[in-house]
């Protein structure tokens, strides 16, 4: 190991050292493998007067970066050191690139290439492919409408085969990938609300162990949405298990994130402990304003297991509006015949006032009418199909109808039986992110896809501007935690529950993954109205393995990312 000199006025201070089997000084060089440049060797790109919040939460320090090919080679007092290029950081903050805990589909980097850029100008650099669907397993049914790129018809069954396509074509952001149990069901069971048998539970058990043998960090759910909303807790305890085998995680999107999510979490609980796997909890919240309360005793009771000695972590996006398909606005045992064949009976006035009964009188259930106030102004249109009126976009139910020529409750069913319509209700506090983000086991996530804004009219905010928008009002405005805290939940919290333990810290032989941004400047841009599309600013370079994906502010066309896969 090559050590730095120090000016007479050291620039690392003790508070700087990393953790773990990176016990070194921040002021060190990493050692060269055999056939690689010496330590003293020029640096591709060298980042000086930096104040490098390192992404171990500790206090930042003063330092200059060196990178070499796609690692960090030394972090500390560079001056004089040859570099290909050198970037003065002049008091900006250089962090690990941050990572999205749960940033949906990956295809459309390939098929929509510039969607890219709502993930990037965030500052991430890596995010989580998946919720209840993913990008494998599939079969002909699944994948009955192959996308097409330049004339290539690109067809796959498992993620060995989905990843050589993505990386034929290339990409500019890491992306890691789970196996979502909602496809795996998919895949053998269908739509309809049906148990596995024997034989059907060993071949979705043999379809996830395939995906994890191929790379994915585990198995993830969305137990709200059908057909997911279908499985036992003992059919997802068996699947967890295979993932188990490999090291991996249950990721989750809980039964009920409202009146029962207490119930929801102890369900999740129990399948890790059965599974014998760590247990990780997307978008924890307290939906509608009679179960705000519950937030604190949510994290009470994540905290308690994890003082038991169970592995469980969540994350949150900082929004008080949700995002969800506006057909969960109706019970779920509707769809257990397919959501075509419920659909296609929504035309009928009787069925429709009995539906409308159902959600203004029961709470058995996960009621997102009665988690917004029981009102339709609440309730925020985002995106909807081609059989829809595009005019309704950006407007409340309530405003659509006006829109539709109808009174709301029609335009609620006729929106629904039209199929692809994305709401934002409002259902959360400012309070219990303010919780959420005090508790240190909880990471960031967007919640979204990448989002090329020339494809849609809106959408949540959240897929522009979650990252900034965490340190833009609950550092910088709110105060609610540190800039060094904020970083942390995003860099090596999240690194680490993902299996990358080589991501998330700024240190000697760590990946070059690195974002640069003024603090007082990186903001979020998007809101819920006519600007929900808007891109964020402040990130002034960002690295993916080493590559500028962002330079002075500009995007470039560079494609470093890579198919992240478990265990590094």
């Amino acid at each position: 190991m090559h050590t730095c000199r120090h000016r007479s006025d050291p620039r690392v201070p003790l508070a700087a050292l990393v953790v773990g089997a990176l016990l070194a000084a921040a002021c060190t060089e990493a050692a060269p493998p055999s056939g690689q440049p010496a330590a003293d060797a020029p640096f591709d790109v060298l980042l000086t007067d930096a104040r490098v919040v390192d992404g171990a939460g500790n206090p930042w320090f003063r330092a200059d970066v060196g990178v070499r090919g796609d690692r960090i080679a030394a972090v500390g007092n560079l001056s004089g050191r040859a570099a290909s290029r050198t970037i003065a950081a002049a008091d900006r903050v250089v962090a690990p690139g941050f990572v999205d805990m749960m940033g949906q589909a990956s295809l459309v980097l390939i098929t929509d290439p510039p969607s890219a850029e709502s993930k990037l100008r965030q500052g991430i650099t890596t995010y989580l492919s998946g919720e209840g669907g993913s990008a494998a397993p599939q079969s002909e049914a699944t994948l009955s409408n192959p996308p097409v790129i330049d004339g290539d018809t690109l067809r796959w069954r498992r993620y060995s085969e989905y990843f050589a396509i993505m990386e034929r074509y290339g990409i500019p952001i890491n992306v890691v990938h789970d196996v979502g149990l909602t496809q795996v069901r998919r895949v053998v069971l269908g739509d309809e609300d049906v148990a596995p048998t024997p034989e059907q539970l060993e071949q979705m058990k043999a379809l996830v162990r395939e995906g994890m043998e191929d790379g994915a960090v585990g198995v993830s759910t969305s137990l709200i949405y059908p057909p997911a909303i279908y499985a036992s807790t003992d059919e997802l305890v068996a699947l967890s298990a295979v993932a188990g085998e490999y090291g991996g995680v249950y990721f989750t999107h809980m039964r009920n994130e409202s009146h029962a999510v207490l119930e929801a979490i102890r369900e999740a609980l129990t399948i890790g402990e059965g599974a014998g796997v760590p247990v990780h909890i997307y978008h924890l919240k307290a939906a509608g304003q009679r179960n705000w309360p519950l937030m604190d005793e949510a994290l009470a009771l994540i905290d308690s297991a994890r003082t038991a000695g169970m592995d469980v972590t969540a994350d949150i996006y900082p929004y008080v509006r949700n995002g969800i398909g506006l057909g969960s606005f109706l019970h779920p045992r509707h769809y257990a015949r397919g959501t075509d064949a419920f659909l296609s009976t929504l035309g009928d006035s009787e069925l429709r006032a009995q539906l409308r009964e159902e959600v203004e009188t029961d709470s058995g259930w996960e009621n997102w009418y009665q988690h917004v106030g029981m009102d339709w102004n609440n309730v925020l249109i985002v995106s909807a199909s081609n059989a829809v009126d595009p005019d309704v976009v950006s407007r409340s139910v309530a405003e659509a109808a006006e829109v539709l020529g109808t009174d709301p409750w029609n335009a609620f069913f006729d929106l629904v039986q039209a199929g692809g319509v994305s709401v934002n209700p409002l259902s959360m506090n400012e309070e219990q992110k303010w919780a959420a983000l005090r508790a240190p086991f909880v990471m960031i996530d967007t919640d979204a896809s990448p989002v090329n804004p020339a494809s849609v009219s809106s959408t949540h905010p959240r897929a522009f501007g979650a990252f900034p928008r965490v340190i833009a009002k609950y550092v910088r405005e709110d105060g609610v935690i540190t800039l060094e805290e904020a970083v942390r939940r995003m860099t090596s919290l999240a690194a680490h529950r993902l299996g990358m333990y080589d991501r998330g810290i700024v240190a000697p032989g760590m990946a070059a993954d690195l974002v640069v941004f003024d603090p007082a400047r990186l903001r979020d841009r998007a809101d819920f109205g006519a600007d929900a599309t808007l891109q964020s600013e402040g990130v002034d370079y960002l690295f993916v393995n080493g590559e500028l994906v962002i330079d002075d502010g500009e995007l470039t066309d560079a494609r470093p990312g890579r198919l992240l896969r478990r265990g590094g």
